[in-house]
């Protein structure tokens, strides 16, 4: 069987900030390998290092220490072998905003140094590939969010790279605009590119990724593929939300450690997470059980366990509490490297 070649490879990669009091360790140690043609993704709160490992490949930022390697060029001995063979997305575009789409995919084109007549007909392709048509000769001030991320990444592939990396691509777009990119991101593997994205999303890492890292304050927690991922938390998750505050969470994880179908558990901000072998069997004795202790309970669920329930157990806290969900929880990555 002819072995699984990988487009992108780290060993140890590490990138530090000067800050006030001292040095902050942004990346820490990161080695990945991602395959040709799939979909790879780096899940993790904002500020977990995603943003600068990624800038770090797209030569961005230099390294520190440790080796990268893209699309088959060393990262900082090779770089600008290393830009021709790849598109990047940043979080905050690139696009002229008074110029029409189809006029900025022409001149991206061009920077690549491409000729007109041969940039003008990809130009033609790409507005179909990703349902540009009916705004391409509109000037970008007009666009919608998602009208813009799908301008962003035809931006990106206008001089067809091998290997595309997309920074939080879909933050700020509405549940259907999200879709309808993941649809044109899963449509770009099928045709041999390999996409390497960020996101913060749990439900996008899910349905999206071929393969998944999370990461956490600069290091790789966990690495699989979302379904393999989800099958290391055992049993069913059952959220407990109480009607009192730290007292009775106190009493509520006191009473429920004791119980032997209980296999991990967690308590905050009024609520108890828990994990156990079979959900439809301890809900009633766990509901018995808090009521016999005089514990209210104002709401209890089960289900599955999730990628958030991975990074609680890798972590101790959920992905969601560290900055996931509307994505207004914190600034992104990149806006703080901009601010500062």
């Amino acid at each position: 069987m002819r072995p699984v070649e990988n487009v992108i490879t780290t060993r140890d990669l590490r990138k530090s900030f000067a800050a006030k009091g001292g040095k902050v360790e942004a990346v820490r140690g990161v080695s990945i390998d991602v395959r040709r043609g799939e979909i790879f993704g780096f899940l993790g709160p904002n500020g977990a290092g995603k943003t600068t490992t990624l800038r770090m490949l797209t030569t961005l930022l230099p390294i520190d220490s440790g080796t990268a390697t893209v699309a088959g060029f060393d990262v900082a001995a090779r770089p600008r072998q290393v830009r021709r063979r790849i598109g990047y997305v940043s979080q905050l575009g690139g696009a002229d905003e008074l110029a029409t789409g189809r006029e900025n995919l022409i001149l991206q084109g061009r920077l690549y140094g491409a000729s007109r007549a041969r940039v003008a007909p990809r130009a033609r392709d790409l507005v179909g590939l990703l349902d540009l048509a009916g705004f391409a000769d509109r000037r970008v001030s007009t666009y919608s969010g998602g009208q813009r991320r799908r301008l962003d990444i035809a931006l990106g592939i206008v001089h067809q790279p091998s290997v595309l990396f997309l920074d939080e691509p879909s933050t700020g777009l509405d549940p259907q605009s999200r879709a309808n990119l993941w649809d044109h991101i899963r449509a770009l593997r099928d045709g041999g590119t390999t996409v390497f994205l960020t996101t913060h999303y749990l439900d996008e890492a899910d349905v999206l990724c071929d393969r998944l890292m999370i990461m956490d304050h600069g290091q790789i927690v966990a690495e699989g593929t979302p379904r393999a991922l989800k099958q290391q938390v055992a049993g069913d998750a059952v959220v407990i939300s109480l009607r009192a505050g730290d007292h009775d969470a106190r009493g509520a994880v006191a009473a429920l450690r004791e119980q032997p179908c209980v296999r991990e558990l967690a308590a905050g901000d009024g609520h108890v997470r828990l994990y156990v072998d079979d959900g439809g069997t301890a809900l009633p004795q766990l509901i018995r059980l808090l009521d016999a202790r005089g514990i209210g309970v104002r709401s209890i669920s089960m289900s599955e366990p999730t990628l958030d329930d991975v990074f609680l157990l890798q972590t101790g806290r959920s992905l969601r509490e560290a900055g996931e969900g509307t994505g207004t929880a914190g600034a992104s990555d990149e806006a703080k490297e901009v601010a500062a």
